[in-house]
């Protein structure tokens, strides 16, 4: 899909988001470094778990009110919530004043309202793009999110600690800006209010009836047993994929010594441990800056039950590979295979969940699919203790037995959607029955 075919609430956010997800990834990845120094390593750790609560208890409930009070609604809401938090995130940390609990509160506020915006977000995406072109236009945005990953972090370093007070009051105006922008140029797109939910457009429901319809909202989307064989496969995968700054890191810290890369004459390149590290996180977000969308178009010609069960066969065999020697030319080989599973399925999967659901649902689909990763995203962890227990050699081992286990699930789910192509997934979704294994 070219760029001047665009819808314009497209052009607006690709730009905006990306600008913003700049400024995010240059605090974000510090945050635990923060808050160890500031709390402790215990305190820290589960500080970060309940921010992560916090998260996927508002990202249902953003979905839902995507959807019954509309997409850019939710989007303003949240960048104001998101440019507040910023300010008294900056204050917390300025030259007249310093609070470690406030920047704590700050940030869990700043993902609370994360979680509200992006189950909007990809709703909206949905809304103005025909299916056969969204995987395209989700992995264009995928690919933006990773190029602030690569370049956010290196500015970070730089800015983070020296420059924090500086920084957070950029991201500040950045937020604020994005949000007027939006509430400007930016177009609702969610179905009607009495279409989406049955109430009457203007009405207002008491706090228990409001509960009570999102509740039974999403009873339906869990009912929904394909929906559900894809959640539990992507929490499988994502025990994988999730170890990249977790079992990964602490390997290849404490087991990849200092070896020699190249040896040109009197020109030696050596590495090993956290800088090597650092080398295969910027390999892995390269790669998916470079080649996300190329791919993501390639495999839009394939059967979408193929690519998701290779996707997690590359995952298992990128864990074999990382844990099966300390080379760092077999690290190097792990993580080009850790990312081809990654790069085959980031345009796919929010197309996928679009298929899945009904149009006046697509918001609380969004946000259910997230359980994928802050469900995993709360299990990964454990992968650390089980390796103090058993070995990195049995853990990774474990890992890419957890993989083959999301490929079989996936496997499951697109033979039941085969065996049910003549009977529609919804009754506004039948085209979701066009791909299969």
């Amino acid at each position: 899909m070219r760029w001047k075919d665009w819808d314009l609430n497209l052009k607006v956010r690709l730009l905006g988001e990306g600008v913003f997800n700049i400024l995010f990834w240059m605090f974000f990845p510090f945050m635990s470094i923060y808050f160890a120094h500031s709390f402790g390593k215990s305190w820290a750790g589960g500080l970060l778990i309940l921010s992560q609560v916090f998260g996927v208890m508002a990202n249902l409930v953003g979905g839902y009110c995507a959807d019954r009070f509309g997409r850019k609604r939710m989007m303003v809401i949240a960048g104001v919530g998101e440019s507040l938090a910023f300010f008294f995130f900056a204050f917390a940390n300025s030259p007249w004043f310093e609070s470690p609990i406030l920047s704590f509160i700050c940030f869990s506020i700043l993902g609370v309202a994360g979680s509200l915006y992006w189950p909007a977000s990809h709703a909206m995406v949905a809304d103005l793009v025909e299916p056969k072109k969204r995987n395209e236009v989700f992995a264009v945005f995928y690919t933006a999110i990773n190029i602030a990953v690569v370049i956010g972090p290196i500015l970070g370093g730089l800015f983070f600690f020296q420059y924090r007070f500086a920084l957070l009051l950029t991201a500040t105006l950045v937020s604020a800006v994005l949000t007027m922008v939006i509430a400007r140029y930016v177009r609702e797109t969610a179905p009607r209010p009495e279409d989406a939910s049955g109430f009457p457009e203007g009405k207002k429901l008491p706090w228990v009836q409001f509960l009570l319809a999102q509740l039974k909202d999403y009873r339906v989307i869990l009912s929904d047993r394909n929906f559900m064989l894809f959640i539990l496969a992507g929490i499988l995968a994502a025990q994988t994929f999730m170890q990249l700054d977790l079992a990964i890191a602490l390997y290849i810290t404490e087991m990849v010594s200092v070896q020699t890369l190249f040896h040109l004459g009197d020109w030696v390149l050596s590495t090993g441990g956290e800088e090597f590290f650092g080398w295969l996180m910027a390999e892995n977000g390269l790669l998916v800056a470079l080649f996300t969308v190329w791919i993501t178009r390639w495999v839009n010609r394939l059967k979408e039950g193929r690519v998701f069960i290779t996707s997690s066969l590359f995952y298992g065999l990128s864990m074999l590979i990382i844990g099966s020697s300390t080379n760092v030319w077999m690290m190097i080989l792990g993580i080009v295979v850790f990312t081809v599973g990654e790069l085959l399925v980031v345009g796919l999967q929010e197309g996928f969940v679009s298929k899945l659901a009904p149009e006046h649902m697509r918001g609380q689909y969004f946000a259910v699919a997230s359980l994928r990763f802050s469900i995993g995203k709360a299990i990964a962890p454990f992968a650390i203790p089980v390796s103090a227990w058993v070995g990195y050699g049995w853990t990774f081992a474990v890992l890419a037995g957890l993989a083959l286990l999301s490929a079989l699930t996936y496997y499951g789910l697109f033979r039941r959607l085969d065996h049910t192509r003549e009977k529609p997934l919804s009754s506004s979704h039948p085209e979701a029955m066009d791909q299969s294994v």
